[in-house]
């Protein structure tokens, strides 16, 4: 753990980093992959709707020795629709059939009271209509296209337009990665999934906003010095939050895999796979979208502004011009060799900071502790 945070510190400080921004066209390859196989999934399969969405009834049986599979086969038999059948741990049924009417209904429950051999009146029947399911759907989409407004609203006035633009491209990209999962899967979809959608978005948004800020403080005056470009100040921005963005969502992922992987599929509780599967793959697409999508959007996107390729030319100019004068061996005033007066670093030592260790300027290194006087260091002789 030590290790970790002093990894943690020294990216922080931007003595070491990744070009996770100058690698971008990777990233954009492998989320372009990902979703097209999400959409082919949602086109083909299809979502599993659950009962709330698209109609149906769901029948609680009493305690009984009839197996999951014997009460599916009468339902199915009797309505002429596909049931899902769970066996609860008090060895009660949980039978749901989607798009039933009145009257299938109570011909599935009477079939199914028939077959367990108990009265009509112990096995409760839950209807839910077609049109009320369409309601729900319709406020469900309402609600998540009101969040999408604010968040773009919120950050166009906290940061910029640019920030808003690509915070959305990563929530649309979370959202798909996760609906295209469900369909893959067949996990049925119901308001707990809903409500897993919106907190992975805003999990998702926690971490973008928080490079946002760092972004924001370090681009203030950028075009006022010729050291960084504004991909570099992305990047270093980036660095600098990247082991807490991993530590959190390693921690959030972890409690969530609990109830995904022995919750619902080692002890049996289907009901927790619509929330925690949502929350799963949400998790780590928001984290994934977080680190490789919307902060290389952004600058991508400033880098278009005439402000900012014209920083980039006088910073990459000034580069050239240093490296130059100090592959010809000659001695360079302190304002040509890249020497900041307020920072006391040169561009070269800058520009490490941003993709690797910091090195030596050529200018310093070995016994030339002055750059053009050979011989001794200055001091007392011995």
């Amino acid at each position: 753990m030590s290790k970790l945070g002093n990894l943690g510190a020294r990216l922080y400080r931007g003595e070491v980093g990744y070009d996770f921004v100058g690698k971008r066209m990777i990233w954009y390859g492998i989320s372009i992959l990902i979703t097209i196989t999400a959409i082919v999934g949602l086109s083909v399969r299809g979502l599993n709707m659950g009962i709330e969405f698209s109609g149906g009834a769901v029948f609680n049986t009493p305690k009984t020795s009839v197996s999951a599979t014997q009460a599916q086969h009468v339902a199915e038999e009797t309505s002429g629709h596909t049931a899902i059948v769970q066996k609860l741990g008090n060895s009660t049924l949980r039978v749901q059939v989607s798009e039933l009417t009145t009257e299938q209904s109570r011909a599935t429950q009477e079939a199914l009271a028939k077959k367990l051999d108990v009265p009509l009146d112990k096995i409760n029947t839950d209807i839910v209509g077609p049109s009320w399911g369409d309601q729900i759907a319709n406020k469900a989409w309402t609600g998540l296209a009101i969040f999408m407004i604010l968040v773009v609203i919120y950050l166009a006035i906290a940061f910029e337009w640019r920030m808003a633009l690509a915070a959305l491209i990563a929530l649309i990209h979370d959202l798909t990665i996760t609906v295209g999962v469900y369909a893959l899967v067949g996990f049925e979809v119901t308001p707990g999934t809903v409500i897993g959608l919106l907190t992975i978005l805003g999990y998702s948004l926690y971490d973008t906003v928080v490079v946002f800020d760092g972004l924001k403080e370090g681009a203030k005056d950028i075009t006022k010095q010729t050291r960084w470009t504004y991909s570099e100040i992305a990047n270093r921005s980036l660095n600098a939050t990247l082991v807490r963005s991993i530590n959190t969502t390693v921690v959030a992922l972890l409690p969530v895999a609990g109830l995904l992987f022995i919750g619902g599929g080692f002890l049996g509780a289907g009901m927790l796979n619509d929330i925690s599967l949502a929350l799963f793959v949400g998790l780590a697409a928001g984290a994934y979208s977080s680190i490789f999508i919307a902060t290389p959007l952004v600058a991508d996107l400033k880098e278009r502004d005439p402000q900012m390729k014209a920083l980039t030319k006088r910073v990459r100019a000034k580069r050239a011009a240093a490296a130059a004068k100090g592959e010809s061996g000659t001695e360079q005033p302190q304002d040509a060799a890249g020497q900041d007066a307020e920072s006391g670093e040169d561009d070269d030592t800058a520009a490490a900071g941003v993709v690797g260790p910091r090195r030596q300027s050529a200018g310093r290194s070995g016994r030339d502790g002055r750059g053009g006087r050979g011989g001794r260091p200055s001091g007392k002789r011995r």
